[in-house]
């Protein structure tokens, strides 16, 4: 008969290279690297015995970037753990240390078992066993850690290494995929405004003046401030800085006011994983855009406690993912629009003016299109040859009363309304762009004598008749008017 003590050794021996093999299993699976380490120490805690383990990993910059831990009363820091001179000697040694009586990340031990996490030389953090656990079924009561307790660690750190580069480079992998496709995007616009002969019409000298500072201030580095009323072409005016600029990386733009605060802090400075449940790590536009542009469209929108955190990223050209703790460099120009009166939004609390000059570096106001009415009737041929080309069909004849009364109109929602209503003109039209159509689409004059000059009034009475069109359907008028909901919203429909 096998006496006892062999007989409990080789049950453990089967259970650790049960558990070596369930574990090679677990890391083969494209994971979080939180979730990684949380399934390492939980197979080494069920074989070993530790009355409490943790395990740490650190990022390219030294800093904490996945922590897992049983045992302790108060969950120990990653930073603390990694300042502990027990990494030091990891990092010196290179494989498993014991130590007797100390203390690690704020637990005192008797006896501690440790091993670093590393593959191909790079150290990725560490694993550390404080105090096994005595089993009243030991007949001979050892309470340390064995040779093969030691052996086994080495193992699970072995494997666990090659898992962690492996996400390591799956999450490289996904960044660069992002970054690619952000900059495949900006090049099928440009290639797309090549091929169409698309451009920004600027004869009138407003519009002129405009062109000139951008062509000027393009290739510097400083922050640019467009503001304008809703349709103007604040963001085609982003898009010519940035083609304008050389910088290598992409254009990547957002709007701020198209979504919440919670949502907004996540797309612009990225979240680490786990950090509410289902959440996974992703890159922030901040991230995206390195070495490129950032758009930022709607400022004005944006809440007042987003926007010191903003100012503090502009500042120290650096952000924080949400729910991280370290600070990652970006290299981004900032190109800022909003349609809204800055300065009274100062004044009333609700912008802070430090970000607001942080966001100045130069300021570009966009003319409105009713002081630029001498590019209208280009505009009007470029937006039916663009929507002819795009749909594969003759462009139709554009009777000048037609064109007359687009020139005269007020366009309230500046050249997006014109393109939308030329666009529905075209595919309404007969092969001929009347002075019939252009009313029913515009509308005459109301039924009390003429309609108020005002632009206010005009504004309000466009999108009623939007709206009706739409059926009260304000996220298909919106769409109609080439703006967000939201402004909609606040404008009382």
């Amino acid at each position: 008969m096998i006496p006892r003590t062999a007989d409990l050794a080789e049950k453990r021996r089967i259970l650790q290279l049960e558990t070596l093999y369930d574990l090679a299993l677990a890391l083969h699976a494209d994971r979080p690297e939180a979730e990684l380490v949380e399934e390492v120490l939980q197979l080494v805690c069920t074989v070993l015995d530790p009355a409490a383990a943790v395990a740490v990993t650190r990022d390219p910059f030294g800093g904490p970037r996945a922590l897992a831990s049983v045992g302790w009363t108060e969950r120990p820091q990653g930073t603390t753990l990694l300042s502990d001179p027990l990494w030091t000697d990891l990092l010196s040694g290179g494989e498993a240390i014991s130590r007797q009586s100390g203390e690690l990340g704020g637990r005192l031990f008797h006896d501690l078992l440790a091993t670093p996490l590393a593959y191909r030389g790079v150290f990725l953090g560490y694993l550390a066993l404080l105090d096994k656990e005595s089993r009243s079924s030991d007949a001979d009561g050892d309470q340390g850690f064995s040779k093969e307790d030691r052996r086994f660690l080495n193992s699970v750190a072995a494997l666990a290494g090659v898992a962690l580069d492996s996400a390591r480079q799956f999450e490289d992998l996904m960044t660069q995929r992002e970054r690619l496709e952000e900059e495949n995007k900006a090049l099928k616009g440009r290639l797309v405004d090549e091929l169409t002969d698309h451009r920004i019409i600027a004869h009138a000298p407003p519009m002129r003046r405009v062109l000139e500072v951008v062509e000027r201030v393009a290739p510097r580095s400083v922050n640019i401030l467009v503001r304008g009323e809703s349709g103007t072409g604040k963001e085609l005016i982003a898009k010519l800085i940035h083609s304008l600029s050389g910088r290598r990386g992409a254009l990547v733009a957002i709007n701020c006011a198209a979504m919440p605060e919670s949502l907004l802090e996540s797309e612009l400075f990225g979240i680490e994983g786990g950090v509410a449940t289902g959440v996974q790590a992703r890159r922030g536009k901040f991230e995206l855009a390195d070495g490129g542009t950032l758009f930022l469209d709607e400022i004005g929108d944006m809440d007042l406690a987003l926007q010191a955190k903003l100012l503090r990223a502009l500042q120290e050209k650096e952000v924080t993912h949400v729910g991280g703790q370290h600070a990652i460099p970006v290299d981004v120009r900032v190109v800022a629009a909003t349609h809204r009166h800055v300065e009274q939004r100062i004044e009333d609390g609700d912008f802070r003016e430090d970000l607001y000059y942080r966001l100045k570096g130069v300021d570009i106001e966009l003319p409105p299109l009713r002081e630029r009415r001498q590019d209208i009737a280009l505009m009007v041929r470029q937006f039916v040859e663009d929507f002819c080309r795009r749909e594969a069909i003759n462009p139709p004849r554009i009777a000048p009363e037609a064109l007359a009364l687009l020139m005269a109109h007020e366009f309230p929602g500046n050249v997006r309304e014109l393109q939308n209503l030329v666009e529905g003109a075209v595919s309404l039209s007969d092969g001929s762009i009347d002075e019939p159509l252009i009313l029913s689409l515009i509308g005459g004059a109301s039924e009390g004598g003429q309609d108020p000059l005002d632009l206010v009034s005009n504004e309000k009475r466009h999108i009623e008749r939007v709206m009706k069109l739409t059926g009260g359907n304000k996220t298909a008028a919106a769409r109609l008017l080439g703006v967000d909901r939201r402004t909609l919203q606040r404008k009382g429909f």
